[in-house]
């Protein structure tokens, strides 16, 4: 039976096609701004997000993205006082992200913890029309907040002190820069899952600069590579019979390699 005659499929490949578009374009920034971390930040406050939905009988994608936004707005707030200060906060959520989820999923006791593996490396039959509606509406959203302060966020990515000189409001863009990761790894979180929606938001970036020179052609070939690798980890995923979230990093890993051959073979030409 072919596997889009399966209604789970269908909706795991829409949320994948969600993820894979979004994510690089906000990697981009987080790439180029050398955050290539944050994503791991912020999927740990999801996780707690996720633990403290099963404790409490809420639904895991607002409580997560509620969490994960508060927590990266108040890391980049302690960032804008002091570099290192914001370092070892986002080394804390790190710790405290995981032990909050796992704690709280604990007390929740039952079937919890069986779900919560589903959040860690994504599965394909537990995104509902729901959850769909849900990340539409935040990819919706991200897209439109992209749109609007891009440029403010290209100029305090490029270089925050011009950026500052040119009347942007560096600390504001900053946090709202990392507002957008949190609600991306949500948006993730059902496909890839919270420990590896980072990958996927820079590893495809990392893949199109290998062949590209400029900021917009970076953004545009990490949507390429990210679909890409959202789509391909899906099918193979369903073939093989295991999680999505690992055969989806696999194919962005493996589009990497290429790239970085092909750029290799152009240079010794």
């Amino acid at each position: 039976m072919n596997m889009f005659s399966y209604d789970f499929m269908q909706r795991a490949f829409i949320a994948a096609a969600i993820i894979g578009v979004v994510a690089p374009l906000i990697g981009v920034f987080l790439v180029q701004r050398r955050l290539t971390l944050l994503g791991d930040g912020m999927g740990h406050v999801a996780l707690t997000g996720v633990g403290l939905s099963f404790l409490v009988g809420s639904a895991a994608i607002p409580t997560a993205l509620v969490l994960a936004v508060a927590g990266a707005i108040l890391i980049e707030l302690i960032r804008a006082r002091s570099r290192a200060a914001g370092d070892l906060a986002l080394a804390l959520v790190f710790y405290g992200g995981i032990a909050g989820g796992v704690f709280f999923t604990s007390l929740a006791g039952g079937k919890s913890s069986t779900a919560l593996n589903q959040y860690l490396f994504g599965s394909l039959s537990t995104v509902s029309t729901t959850d769909l509606i849900a990340l539409a509406l935040a990819g919706s959203a991200v897209l439109g907040v992209l749109a609007v302060f891009g440029k403010e966020l290209f100029a305090v990515s490029l270089d925050p002190d011009t950026a500052h000189t040119q009347g942007i409001a560096v600390t504001r863009m900053s946090a709202l820069l990392t507002a957008l990761a949190a609600v991306t790894v949500v948006i993730g979180m059902r496909t890839v899952g919270l420990l590896l929606v980072s990958a996927i938001m820079i590893i495809p970036v990392a893949a199109s600069q290998q062949l590209t020179k400029s900021f917009r052609a970076s953004a545009q070939g990490g949507v390429v590579v990210g679909v890409i690798a959202a789509i391909g980890g899906l099918i193979a995923s369903f073939q093989l019979d295991v999680p999505p979230g690992p055969m989806i990093v696999f194919v962005a890993l493996g589009i990497f390699l290429v790239s970085a051959g092909a750029k290799s073979l152009r240079r010794t030409r």
